[in-house]
Formats: structure tokens, C-alpha cells, sequence
């Protein structure tokens, strides 16, 4: 069989996604606080077939730029109104039959058992179509929300995290599937040989377990990260099956896919079962020049110090004081690394000063834009796949629910005569949709059967 791609859909629970003209644009629908709104956006992306609606999280309103509130509200940026994904999630599952789920939940601020039950709960409510996508937080306005003056430094987040994540894997696999018997008859409701305390007691965490929600459908969710720097390429590497990539140029893809997948090959993984999707934003026209107008259009209303807002944010390092018309300097971030690295590497090669890079970041914070009719953004689109940049994309949108509406509409079909993308689900869960194997299951050893209360 021919080698098809994945999509995904992004989205924040907010007024914006990666565009910050999406809140203003005339197409966007502003009712971002009601469940219709999100209703809508998972009935148009299941129609078209598409694997997960994606939604990324912040846990602090941005306060970095310039140490105050005041700008980031009044203009809207990234965080500044979200709503919790998993709820907005949880909703979305229940007016749809196939679409994915996937939602942001920090390994730095919560405790590994909270999240195995949420997401355990949350598998079972939407029937296999969960993914768990795996952030270290890392502003000082998330730490200070949550009780600390600072946040951990970067090495220490992942170092964290790793443990975080091994730890909701032993609480997952807490109950063999077979554990919950239900028998009404003999009175047995599930067999506790089956069950086991994991007694965790490591660096950072410690839970006795086991898990009190039963095994779920896919065992655990879908695995997604979005590691940019050498140490966020490595735990994706090591963990994800799907990994969620912002790159800009053709090349920098190519070198990211070939890198992820060769880390993969060094912890022993199959490659095939970690999934790279780049984001882009599509412009969709007739013709091309009513795409480019819509892009033109949507570009204008970018806000290049919402831009810098969102930045100093992704960064954890306030531009504020920066002369904007000024080469990007080179400073240290502790933040996203990956992220500011490309920004340097793009604002050198092409001369840009701070204000195009704000300008830059809040068209779509450093998304390639598809521009063109539908056969052309397929183009665009089929040159990447087939160029090994990707095994999907995640397509994100400059007006909601206008992009996906066209997107599903005519570059889908357009995907599906090539042959490039599926007619119709085969699946039901969200590991059949990606190809993913079964979540492995091992239990080193059956419970012993206490006779305490």
C-alpha cells in the first residue's frame, strides 16, 4: 500500500492559535468560551477525515515582556484567556465517533498519578482517541502560579520529566487488561492477582499505585512531544510516537525528520513509530491571487509586538527593551531554545531586524504559510511527504472556523485522489488512525492479595 500522511489540527482553547490576527480576522468566530464553537471545529476536521485536533496550553497568562499584564490583554496574545484543553477535549469526544484528541498537560507542575487518571479517564469517556502531548513548563509566570519563584532550569526539566513519564506508564499498566471480571453472578467485581501497586520511590516523585481507573481502551494514550533543543530532541525521541515540529524551511524539516528518526534508531525504536508533524498555515483560493490576497490580508492585521509578547513568552526572556529595528541579538534564553534558535538562524540568513521578527511571530509564530488553490497548497504538501520533511502535518489555522472549512473542503479531496490521504476511517482509535502499535502492557509481577482492609 502506498505510503499515506496524517493530519492533525492545531488548536489553543482561546481567542488564538498561532496567528494573532485570528481573534481579529472578520472570519473568526469570537464565542471561543462555548462548547459549540469547539464542537464545530472537531465536526469539520472529523469530516475530513483527519487523525487529532491538537490543543496546546499554557498555564500563565504572559507577563514576561515588559514584567506586566496590561499589554498582553489588551491585544489579545497567546494565554492571556484559555480554557483547561481536557475539558474542552472531553466535550469534543462526545459529538464526535473517530476524531482524535490530543491535549497539553505539564510534566513539571502536576503529579504523575493526577495525570495517569485524568488521561485513563479521559481514553475510557472517548473510547481510544486520546494522546497525551508532553511539555516541561518553562516561564517564570507558570512556576510563581504554582507556588515557586522560578522555574527549574532546562536540563532539570527534562531530567524531571523523563521520571514523569515513568511513572504514568507503571501507574497505566497498574491493571492487566483483563483485571475488571464483572461477574454478577459469583459476586466478583475485579480479580485482584491482576492489580498491583507499582511503589514508586524515585528522585523526584513517589506514588504506591495502583491506578483506580482500570485499564483503558488503548492501555495508555498516544505519546506527543515537540523537543526542538539537543535535550528536547532526545526525549522525544526516547518517548513519543508522535512528535509536533515548528521549522520553517524545507531543509531545516529534512534535517529534523533525519535526526529524530536516527535518535529513535539509538534507543531502540522502530522509526516508523515516531511520527514527525510540521505545522504550516494554508491560504486557500479559486486562483492563486485570491489565496495570496487572503494571505496578504490575514498578514497585515500581525501585530509585531504581539509578536514580541508571544516570544519573550516561548523564550522566558523579556524583549521589551530591544531596539526593534535592530539585528536579533544574541542572547541567552531559558525557554524554548529550539524555537529562538530558529528564529536566529532565519533572521540571519534573510537580515531581519526584531520588529520583522515580531511581525514574523505573530503571523503565525514561525509557520511556513501554504498559499494557493487547492491543487497547489497539495502541491506544497505532497513535495514534503514525499521529500521525507514529514509523515503528517498539522495544519493550523489564520481564521477559525474559515481555515479548516476550506482546507476540508478542497485540499482533503485533493490529498485523497492522489491517493496521499484516507477516504475513510479504518479504526476507531486514535492508534489505529496513526498506525501505531498496541501500547505494550508488563506486569513484572502479580499483586499480592492483602488481608487489611
Amino acid at each position: 500500500m502506498t505510503r499515506q500522511l496524517h493530519l492533525g489540527g492545531f488548536q489553543i482553547a482561546s481567542q488564538v492559535t498561532h496567528s494573532h490576527a485570528a481573534w481579529r480576522h472578520p472570519a473568526s468566530d469570537p464565542a471561543f468560551l462555548t462548547p459549540e464553537y469547539y464542537h464545530r471545529i472537531g465536526r469539520i476536521l472529523e469530516r475530513g477525515k483527519f487523525d487529532f485536533l491538537f490543543f496546546a496550553d499554557l498555564l500563565a497568562a504572559p507577563v514576561r515582556y515588559g514584567d506586566g499584564i496590561a499589554e498582553p490583554l489588551r491585544r489579545g496574545t497567546q494565554a492571556t484567556a484559555t480554557l483547561d484543553p481536557s475539558i474542552v477535549a472531553a466535550s469534543i469526544a462526545a459529538v464526535t465517533i473517530h476524531l482524535g484528541v490530543a491535549i497539553t498537560k505539564s510534566a513539571t507542575f502536576f503529579h504523575p498519578y493526577e495525570l495517569a487518571r485524568i488521561f485513563s479517564s479521559l481514553d475510557h469517556i472517548t473510547k481510544g482517541r486520546v494522546a497525551w502531548n508532553i511539555v516541561t513548563s518553562l516561564t517564570q509566570g507558570e512556576a510563581q502560579n504554582f507556588g515557586h519563584d522560578d522555574h527549574l532550569a532546562h536540563e532539570f526539566r527534562y531530567e524531571r520529566a523523563d521520571e514523569f513519564v515513568r511513572t504514568a506508564l507503571e501507574l497505566w499498566s497498574s491493571w492487566e487488561p483483563d483485571a475488571l471480571v464483572l461477574d454478577k453472578e459469583s459476586g466478583v467485581f475485579a480479580d485482584p492477582t491482576r492489580i498491583r501497586h507499582i511503589n514508586h520511590d524515585g528522585e523526584y516523585f513517589r506514588s504506591k499505585g495502583p491506578l483506580n481507573v482500570p485499564h483503558s481502551p488503548q492501555g495508555r494514550p498516544v505519546l506527543i512531544q515537540a523537543g526542538s533543543s539537543e535535550t528536547g530532541r532526545d526525549f522525544a525521541a526516547r518517548w513519543a510516537e508522535a512528535i509536533f515540529e515548528i521549522e520553517p524551511t524545507p531543509e531545516g524539516r529534512r534535517a529534523y525528520y533525519d535526526d529524530i528518526k536516527s535518535r529513535a534508531v539509538n534507543y531502540g525504536r522502530n522509526p516508523d513509530q515516531v511520527l514527525i508533524f510540521p505545522a504550516f498555515i494554508p491560504f486557500i483560493g479559486e486562483t492563486e491571487s485570491i489565496a495570496r490576497e487572503k494571505q496578504a490580508f490575514h498578514n497585515e492585521l500581525a501585530d509585531p509586538i504581539s509578536g514580541l509578547i508571544t516570544l519573550s513568552v516561548h523564550t522566558d526572556h523579556d524583549f521589551s527593551g530591544y531596539d526593534l529595528d535592530a539585528p536579533v541579538e544574541e542572547v541567552q534564553v531559558s525557554g524554548t531554545q529550539g524555537l529562538f534558535d530558529t528564529v536566529r538562524r532565519v533572521a540571519n540568513r534573510d537580515n531581519l531586524t526584531l520588529r520583522d521578527v515580531g511581525k514574523w511571530y505573530a503571523q503565525g509564530v514561525l509557520l511556513p504559510q501554504f498559499v494557493g488553490t487547492a491543487r497547489q497548497v497539495a502541491d506544497q504538501i505532497e513535495e514534503s511527504f514525499l521529500a521525507q520533511e514529514a509523515d503528517g502535518f498539522m495544519v493550523s489555522s489564520a481564521s477559525t472556523p474559515g481555515t479548516f472549512n476550506d482546507f476540508v473542503d478542497a485540499v482533503v479531496p485533493e490529498l485523497q485522489r492522489r491517493g496521499l490521504f484516507r477516504t475513510e476511517y479504518t479504526g476507531t482509535t486514535l492508534r489505529d488512525h496513526l498506525g501505531l502499535s498496541p501500547a505494550t502492557f508488563t506486569a513484572p509481577h502479580r499483586a499480592q492479595v492483602s488481608n487489611t482492609a
